[in-house]
């Protein structure tokens, strides 16, 4: 039995970002970027107005007041999108719209509020300093600077600016393809009526649901039974994916046969227990050198294992280097006991209390308790040397549900 630690380490020892592949910006949101992004034109491409208003020379506006406005004739109306048709001369303004183009000779925008238009005049009712209420060429990004670089996660700001600089198509790594099996004799699919005996495979959908939320694409392979034979002809199945995840059959009863049959099939094993609880009984080698992950059959170990030892793997794989969920420290709203020896992941939700965070467990934490993870949005981490909390005492949270933090966070991780 190794320790988390030791377990992760081992985990992500080989593992290597998977290729590359080009997708429309739109599927792009949340990915990590395969190349750099270089401008190829100035934005904005032109000097253009930040406001509706009149497109003046910032001289002639020199000592304009409400109590003696100073006059100007207007010239043309500029709407966005079209060109200026005349040069702004000593004594002249141009209407103009919002994201429309800044004629030559003019070099500032006086606000519509701040002016008074009569038939092809306008009044302008305060002076105004060259560049004012105007969006200069190049003023958000310059051709041939370095916009987005390889590496970057992919946010809405990024696609806009992709999309602003023309690019329908760019490179980003590629998902990995996550073959899911779940073992038991006691499991039924969805949408039966289990008879005495059986339960509803949950853990293929709630692992799919972990996959999909880091960015991977699930494939479910349905039951596995327990039999060495059906076993093996699922895992040569599942072995056409990047990742296997199965769950189940990693104990030692008389029907766990995973590990028996990843032997049979020339698995390189590099362990099978790990101080964890929930969680324990979990195995990670290769079949055919496909990564594959025995995880427990209990929904709720099968869950905190997938947390903390298969979410980071499928993240790095993916060019992630933020691959672990934010930790801080919160307050234990009561007393817990807990076995040395292992590394405990308690189900928590972590509320904000006057100055201080303050995490309450969900409930009974038994590894069968799939209602625990439901209300859950933190895990309490104790350490393996740790036996007891008591209220009041500061502990590690480790985040599921990062939307209660704040900018002022104390960190601690």
């Amino acid at each position: 039995m190794i320790s988390v630690e030791k377990a992760l380490e081992t985990i992500l020892a080989d593992c290597r970002p998977l290729g590359f592949e080009k997708v429309n910006i739109l599927e792009a949101s949340g990915r990590v970027m395969g190349e750099d992004v270089i401008a190829q034109r100035d934005i904005p491409p032109a000097p253009n107005s930040a406001k509706d208003g009149y497109a003046v020379r910032s001289s002639d506006t020199k000592g304009a007041n409400s109590r003696n406005p100073l006059e100007l004739k207007v010239i043309e109306t500029i709407a966005a999108g079209s060109l200026p048709r005349k040069t702004v001369n000593k004594g002249q303004a141009a209407r103009i719209m919002t994201g429309a183009m800044i004629p030559k000779g003019a070099d500032a925008v006086v606000l519509r509020e701040e002016a008074e238009e009569k038939d092809k005049t306008v009044m302008i009712k305060t002076p105004v300093l060259q560049g004012v209420e105007v969006r200069f060429a190049g003023e958000d990004v310059k051709k041939g600077e370095l916009v987005i670089q390889k590496g970057s996660v992919l946010r809405p700001g990024h696609i806009g600016m992709l999309a602003a600089l023309g690019k329908a198509f760019v490179t980003v790594y590629q998902k990995p393809r996550v073959a899911i099996l779940c073992t038991g004799d006691e499991l039924v699919e969805l949408e039966t009526d289990p008879p005495p005996g059986k339960i509803v495979n949950s853990n293929s959908y709630s692992l799919a649901a972990q996959v999909r939320e880091c960015g991977g694409v699930p494939i479910l392979l349905g039951i596995g039974r327990d039999s060495r034979s059906d076993l093996a002809e699922k895992f040569q199945v599942a072995g056409r994916a990047d990742v296997v995840l199965s769950s189940g059959g990693v104990s030692v009863g008389d029907y766990d046969f995973v590990k028996d049959v990843m032997a049979d099939l020339g698995n390189a094993m590099h362990f099978w227990k790990v101080a964890m609880r929930p969680g324990k009984p979990m195995a990670f080698g290769s079949v055919n050198g496909v990564p594959l992950f025995g995880l427990p059959g209990n929904p709720v170990a099968v869950m905190v294992s997938f947390e903390q030892l298969v979410r980071p793997y499928l993240l790095k794989m993916q060019g992630h280097t933020q691959i672990f969920r934010q930790i801080f420290k919160a307050v234990s709203a009561q007393s817990i006991r807990k076995e040395t020896g292992f590394k405990h992941f308690m189900r928590g939700v972590v509320k904000k209390e006057k100055d201080r965070y303050v995490v309450y467990l969900t409930g009974e934490q038994g590894s069968g308790i799939l209602k625990s993870m439901v209300e859950a949005n933190a895990f309490m981490v104790l350490d393996e040397n740790v036996s007891s909390v008591k209220k009041g005492d500061e502990v590690v949270v480790q985040m599921l549900d990062e939307t209660i933090l704040r900018t002022d966070l104390p960190g601690f991780g």
